[in-house]
């Protein structure tokens, strides 16, 4: 595969271009995105750290965003879910390539109220419900017939698809301590900037490219 090198044409970002209030920031970048028909804007890749240190990153679908941060949904089993559980401290990043764009979040993950979970699982398409409830997911399993027989199985059990929310299923918040901002230019002279919390606020610095 020769090299593939793509230049970023985007306007110049400068620190009186962004909002001082980071989550207005973010939400007027994911808005663009999605007026760019960017595909799947709201995918993201979410980073965790196992106890043992080993790092682990998969992509997730951001589901709610608001000044309380950022909530995705997962199986409470999984390794995600795991690292989780002894290390909350988490990496988000969202890329938009087609407008030369990313943004990157940091924080804190925890579980989002069992009422929240119950309202989000059940305005999911049925098929999706079972698909959720049936799986082990990161678990080791014999072939993918064995995956369907479990689908099948929950399926008879739930014929019309209304299986209720499984106690191992549920959402997560990941509430910010930073937020950066990259925008592509031209020759890799990109421009960053990152929000830092303090206790007096939020810090706005210029990262270099």
């Amino acid at each position: 595969m020769g090299p593939q090198r793509i230049e970023y044409e985007s306007q110049p970002l400068d620190v009186v271009d962004l909002d001082p209030d980071p989550f207005a920031q973010f939400q007027r970048w994911l808005d663009d995105a999605f007026a760019a028909e960017v595909p799947e804007p709201e995918a993201f890749v979410l980073s965790t750290v196992a106890n043992d240190g080993t790092p682990s990153s998969r992509t997730v679908l951001l589901k709610q965003f608001d000044t309380d941060g950022l909530v995705f949904y997962t199986n409470y089993r999984s390794r995600k879910a795991n690292d989780l559980a002894v290390e909350p401290r988490v990496a988000a990043l969202f890329l938009w390539l087609p407008i030369h764009r990313q943004a990157r979040v940091e924080g804190l993950a925890e579980k989002v109220d069992p009422e929240l979970s119950d309202a989000y699982f059940q305005s999911r398409p049925p098929e999706a419900r079972l698909a959720s409830a049936a799986s082990p997911q990161s678990q080791v399993v014999g072939s993918r017939a064995e995956l369907d027989e479990m689908l099948s199985r929950m399926t008879r059990e739930y014929p019309d698809g209304d299986v209720p929310r499984p106690d191992h299923w549920g959402g997560y918040r990941i509430r910010p301590s930073l937020f950066e901002f990259w925008q592509g230019r031209r020759a890799r002279f990109h421009d960053r900037f990152r929000y830092q919390k303090s206790k007096d606020g939020w810090q706005i610095d210029r990262l270099a490219p």
